[in-house]
């Protein structure tokens, strides 16, 4: 047998080992893709890549589709303009003008009836829609679901999202009632749209799929999420959470105009003839979701916003009050910081009430072409508000910033703003801290809805025993038997019930 020749050998070397070595792997120095490092050098943010050697391909992967997601150019402007406006001189604080407020004292018993009938002829056209913001987690009370699925005690055990269900198919059966009288009844709907964050999103879909919606139809009921932005160091810098992801946070609850805009609900509020929206907090167990009178105060006075305000408890109540910003500026609410203790306590001399009285309880009514025009104009001025936090990052809790919108923030853009007194017995019970707390608990709420419905039952004429003292217990009136205290002679008159329990269709 022949020798092999050189040429031959080296041609058999090569096809043994093209066919036995793998490829080589691709050096982990492999850089991000150039022109997403260029685009983030434009912003002065190339820094997300540090450590960008130290990463796996599936981590790479995760960071580049995180920052090819990010909208640069907006972030870039609003991290800019909110540290920017950081120090700058603010207008004069000046008390709300009277005019601007109707108090509880100053409203006629024909003013209540006219509000509440314009107010049920407006819902029964399909004119208000409702805007929930419920964006939070019940961390504070112990729980990691949606603050809404929280129980706070009542004998019902209703959560938050059924009570606020139920007053929606209460008053589109009010508004159906009121309106049938006049002519042919017909089915009334009220569009439900509900801010969620992505820490909340699925979990209040599925709790509503799972309970049916509470009674309304699915296809009333709108979920759509608030936006998150990257937290920053105080020079402007994105913080990293892990070497792969930035630490980012929901943008506030103002952040609902921004997300009304972009998931384009402002224009299928319009498709559906929507005028007017009511907008609320979902940690208040009193609210009333869809107030007619509240509605028909708005259209009567013509204004582009409203909001429900109650009187401050004392001068030094830690809450934020509406002011007018600047001699004949719009009006605005102030965190209780902005007024020294001369401000807080001084009174006007003419109603013997605080002159800066009126507490901000997130409770609001737009236009829907306000709503458009402030979600513009809060774009194009980029000015959130810069709050100081300690910011989860690869070097453990640091100081940083997180970037919010507060949900009045809305108010100095509008033409004219009113104010509307409710009592913070009637209308607001928040719920914010866990049982054991000095205020704001469940168990402070759930006491504020006992005693209110109590005194409903009583003046309906019903009567109560109860095996415990009466402060400390009382009476639940289902949202399906009544809205604010109504139509409940034919279900108590000369009834007693054993406290505590529920009343029920």
């Amino acid at each position: 047998m022949e020798e092999p020749t050189t040429e031959e050998i080296e041609i058999r070397t090569a096809d043994v080992t093209t066919k036995t070595l793998p490829p080589p792997p691709p050096p982990r120095t492999a850089s991000p893709h150039q022109e997403l490092v260029e685009r983030l050098k434009d912003y002065g943010q190339e820094d997300v890549f540090a450590l960008w050697e130290e990463l796996s391909p599936e981590e790479r992967h995760l960071l580049v589709t995180e920052i090819e997601n990010l909208d640069l150019p907006r972030i870039d402007r609003i991290i800019r303009c909110s540290l920017n406006s950081q120090g700058l001189p603010a207008a004069a604080i000046e008390a709300p003008p009277e005019s601007c407020v109707s108090t509880v004292e100053g409203r006629r018993k024909e003013d209540k009836e006219k509000w509440w009938k314009m107010g049920l002829k407006a819902i029964y056209e399909g004119k208000l829609g409702v805007v929930l913001l419920s964006g939070g987690q019940g961390t504070r009370l112990g729980s990691s679901d949606p603050k809404g699925c929280f129980n706070i005690g009542l004998p019902s055990g209703k959560s938050l999202f059924q009570i606020q269900a139920e007053r929606i198919l209460c008053v589109q059966r009010l508004a159906a009632q009121a309106m049938g009288e006049a002519g042919p009844t017909r089915s009334v709907v009220i569009q439900w749209y509900i801010m969620t964050s992505p820490f909340t999103h699925e979990p209040t879909q599925k709790f509503f799929e799972s309970r049916k919606y509470f009674g309304l139809e699915p296809d009333q009921v709108t979920f759509f999420q608030q936006g998150t932005l990257p937290c920053i160091t105080k020079d402007g810098k994105f913080i990293m959470e892990t070497p792969f992801s930035l630490a980012k946070a929901p943008d506030g609850n103002g952040g609902v105009y921004a997300a009304l805009k972009y998931s384009r609900l402002l224009e299928d509020m319009a498709s559906r003839g929507i005028k007017y929206v009511d907008c609320y907090g979902v940690d208040n167990v009193l609210v009333r979701v869809a107030d007619p009178t509240f509605l028909g105060y708005f259209i009567d006075k013509g204004a582009a916003s409203a909001a429900k305000v109650v009187r401050k408890a004392y001068p030094q109540e830690k809450v934020g009050v509406f002011v007018r910003r600047g001699k004949g500026g719009p009006l605005t609410v102030v965190e209780y910081t902005e007024l020294d203790e001369s401000m807080a306590s001084a009174t006007n001399q003419q109603t013997g009430r605080l002159q800066y009285c009126w507490s901000n309880v997130c409770l609001h009514m737009f236009t829907l072409d306000f709503l458009n025009q402030v979600a513009n104009g809060l774009e194009k001025d980029s000015i959130y508000h810069v709050a100081e936090k300690k910011i989860p990052s690869i070097n453990g809790f640091i100081e940083g910033v997180k970037l919010e919108q507060f949900i009045f923030d809305s108010f100095p853009y509008a033409p004219s703003t009113a104010l509307f007194e409710v009592l913070r017995e009637e209308e607001f019970a928040p719920v914010k801290n866990a049982n054991g707390s000095s205020f704001d608990t469940p168990e402070s709420a759930r006491l504020l809805v006992l005693r209110l419905h109590t005194r409903w039952v009583i003046a309906a004429g019903g009567f109560l025993t109860h095996s415990v003292p009466l402060y400390a217990t009382g009476v639940e009136v289902s949202p399906l038997c009544s809205y604010a205290g109504e139509n409940l002679e034919a279900i108590c008159r000369g009834r007693t019930f054993h406290a505590p329990c529920e009343i029920s269709l």
